[in-house]
């Protein structure tokens, strides 16, 4: 393990490193049974589609990630990207209203965007193309991606992670709906019936947050862990106790069996390049720019911002074996294509597993052994509750803060771009939209103040390419 991984050289052990991997497993476990709800409209497409994309968003999660962590040594974790799978959705739907064709052929074609753009990737990385892409990143940009990932994740704790129905609507959440509402009385009014598990929800999250710092204050490996198995017990019993709901009723008719029949007939090696083509040329090369524009921003911000949490980065903002985490990314990606979903990348939760120690690609290869698994134990782990996972998310997401003090606050030319990347990844919610935003600031000004010199070419080339992507409408 030493030998293959060099733990003693990155100061860690294999516990330690388990433990990281678990930490980020349990984080990003929901992505599981999400991926083939966003993929095919919760289940309405057929279950033979949702069962082939399940097996695909394992298997593609599995492969990526230990490719990550053999090629790479890094212990990020990938996944098919949120996001990326809703604009892949919408581009399946379009693609079945204007051909005509069912949305399984659609589905289909859809997959050939996909397998180009790992393809590009792969040879991207191979001639180093996108290095020089990271490299191109100012430097105060680049240490300000850390800290703008934090508050992001922070958001997702806080916002969006957890997502409750009620007979008045929804999706109610809690940082608008609950500590936004005027009053206590107005938010369970607005809820209904949603309201008690609201509470439940906010206990679960604080509770869990306040046991990882407890535990991390006094030095405990995997606090992160363990305060997400701590809130996971107190989200069960508030269930069972309080709202009268058993929280393992899904465990009593699940099938531990994996449909590797639907994913042969629906989505493994089933790209069809004719489908593709009947949108035209044009829009399928749009497309194909589109969906790389962003799954490679949204993977140089993750990685960046997360190696800057492990103290991972050079003086320079460099993360050594770059290239290696880029090539891995690029083979997840094309084998999400083959077995059958969306762009994979690398997720920003891999943070969680950092910040429970995770330093070396034996973090990445546990997590990939556990997504191996759920083809198995797929009902286990959807039982974890997204409450419990936010508690993790809302702590990592304060530890990446701490890379502001390296961004120089009384150099305008750092310290703008910075501050709108801290704004823009978590209302936008996508890391490269963040970091598209930032580069044109950083440009903007360094040819306002007379520093246009100082501006790589390559620098102004994806300056240009983002300002086209946010304005020119095709």
């Amino acid at each position: 393990m030493d030998k293959l991984f060099k733990l003693k050289e990155n100061g860690t052990t294999v516990r330690t490193e388990l433990m990281a991997g678990l930490t980020t497993f349990m984080t990003m476990a929901y992505i599981i049974a999400l991926n083939p709800n966003i993929l095919t409209n919760f289940g309405a497409e057929g279950q033979n589609l949702w069962n082939g994309v399940f097996l695909a968003t394992c298997l593609s999660a599995a492969i990526g990630t230990a490719v990550m962590g053999l090629v790479a040594n890094k212990p990020f974790v990938m996944a098919p990207g949120m996001g990326l799978n809703s604009f892949f959705a919408v581009v399946v739907a379009n693609l079945a209203a204007i051909t005509g064709m069912s949305y399984l052929v659609s589905f289909q074609s859809a997959l050939v965007i996909t397998f180009i753009e790992g393809v590009i990737f792969i040879l991207f990385s191979i001639f180093n193309i996108r290095e020089a892409i990271v490299n191109a990143i100012p430097l105060g940009v680049r240490l300000g991606i850390g800290p703008a990932v934090g508050i992001m994740l922070m958001n997702i704790g806080f916002g969006s992670n957890v997502g409750i129905y009620a007979d008045t609507g929804g999706p109610f959440y809690v940082m608008r709906d609950f500590f936004g509402a005027l009053t206590a009385a107005y938010a369970k009014q607005e809820m209904g019936s949603g309201y008690p598990m609201m509470v439940l929800t906010v206990v679960t999250m604080f509770v869990g947050f306040f046991v990882i710092v407890a535990l991390d204050f006094r030095h405990v490996k995997g606090a992160v862990l363990f305060g997400m198995l701590v809130a996971s017990g107190i989200y069960w019993a508030g269930e069972a106790i309080f709202l009268g709901v058993n929280p393992f009723a899904n465990l009593e008719n699940a099938s531990f069996i994996p449909p590797f029949k639907d994913m042969v007939e629906t989505t493994l090696f089933k790209l069809n390049f004719a489908g593709i083509t009947e949108i035209g040329w044009f829009t399928m090369i749009t497309l194909i720019i589109t969906f790389c524009i962003i799954d490679m921003f949204d993977t140089i911000g993750t990685l960046v911002g997360t190696a800057s949490r492990a103290n991972m980065l050079d003086e320079n903002g460099n993360m050594p074996q770059m290239k290696e985490a880029l090539l891995s990314d690029a083979i997840g990606t094309l084998t999400g294509s083959l077995t059958g979903t969306s762009t994979v990348t690398t997720f920003v939760e891999s943070a969680s597993g950092v910040a429970a120690g995770g330093r070396t690609g034996l973090t990445a290869v546990f997590a990939a052994l556990l997504f191996l698994a759920s083809i198995f134990i797929a009902p286990i782990a959807a039982i974890i509750p997204a409450a419990a996972t936010s508690s993790a998310l809302i702590y990592v997401g304060v530890l990446m803060l701490g890379n502001l003090q390296k961004v120089n606050f009384n150099d305008l030319s750092q310290i703008l771009p910075v501050c709108v990347m801290l704004l823009a990844m978590p209302i936008s919610g996508s890391i490269g939209h963040g970091i598209g935003l930032a580069l044109i600031v950083y440009t903007v000004i360094a040819m306002c103040t007379g520093n246009a010199k100082k501006v790589s070419l390559l620098t102004y080339i994806l300056t240009i390419l983002f300002l086209v992507k946010f304005f020119l409408a095709l």
